[in-house]
């Protein structure tokens, strides 16, 4: 059984200096998709300013060069991170190696209509039905309130043609002010149950990981060991913390179990921990 530690803090403050950078998930964390968390924020540029600095990380399809402009349409404050990188632009170096397709794609469009949220302006890709694809590309449901376990007609058509698929987004779910909506990362995973080959690039794989620690070996000149990951989901944030031996302060927001003894239920079941946890990031 894996020893749990989770151990509660009254804020960021309380471990800050231990550490020489940060990684600090989006969704969750610094907005709830429709209206920012300005504690969170003020915490974040509270430690740009006195420490070091912070890399937002997010499992969005959207290449980081997008997020700036959705920050503004929730009205987000200034200041409080340095980069970002996203799934997105993890996931571009296997997308390229593969482009022009044929592609068959499952996924949503943005509030303009467009495919895969920017990603097709800086890859180009060609769609096409099943039939004729060389592969597929997850970037989400058709509609966020279907089932995942509904597309398995729909996968086994894929599997049979031994397509492989590329998730542009491994989040099964996430919370948009306080409704749970279902990710491409659900979908991904019905399919590897299935049998079917699947290719990662955001949390918790190494990809994503690799873009956080360049931009700051960069940066900074040397490479940072003491990195603290911050985060509201246990199977990307506090799982891709462990994978790359990194400290995680976990924020619990009830979105696994209703109670302290589901909570670690879920936690002992999977052999997740998290050494620190916050109900809320605040300074």
């Amino acid at each position: 059984m894996t020893q749990l530690s989770f151990q509660p803090i009254s804020g960021l403050a309380d471990i800050a200096y231990e550490y020489d950078a940060i990684f600090c998930d989006i969704w969750g964390v610094v907005h709830n998709g429709r209206r920012p968390n300005f504690a969170a924020c003020g915490a974040l540029e509270r430690y740009r300013d006195e420490i070091g600095p912070v890399v937002l990380m997010s499992n969005t399809s959207r290449p980081s060069a997008y997020v700036p402009e959705s920050f503004a349409q929730i009205e987000m404050p200034d200041g409080f991170f340095d980069a970002i990188v996203t799934s997105g632009d993890a996931i571009v170096n296997e997308l390229a190696r593969r482009s022009p397709g044929p592609a068959f794609l499952i996924g949503t469009v943005d509030e303009e209509g467009e495919e895969g949220f920017g990603l097709f302006d800086q890859v180009p890709m060609h769609f096409a039905e099943i039939d004729d694809a060389a592969f597929v590309v997850c970037t989400g449901p058709y509609d966020y309130d279907d089932d995942p376990e509904s597309y398995e007609e729909l996968l086994q058509e894929l599997l049979d043609r031994e397509l492989d698929m590329v998730c542009t987004n491994p989040d099964v779910k996430v919370q948009i002010e306080g409704r749970e909506v279902w990710c491409a990362g659900a979908i991904a995973q019905v399919y590897e149950r299935m049998g079917g080959e699947v290719v990662y690039g955001g949390k918790p794989h190494h990809p994503i990981y690799y873009l956080g620690r360049a931009w700051l070996e960069e940066t900074l000149g040397y490479a940072p060991e003491r990195i603290l990951m911050i985060g509201d989901n246990l199977f990307t944030d506090v799982l891709g913390a462990q994978r790359e031996g990194i400290d995680c302060l976990f924020i619990q927001d009830g979105l696994y179990g209703k109670t302290a003894k589901e909570f670690r239920a879920i936690c002992e079941k999977n052999g997740l921990s998290a050494r620190y946890q916050l109900s809320e990031l605040a300074w």
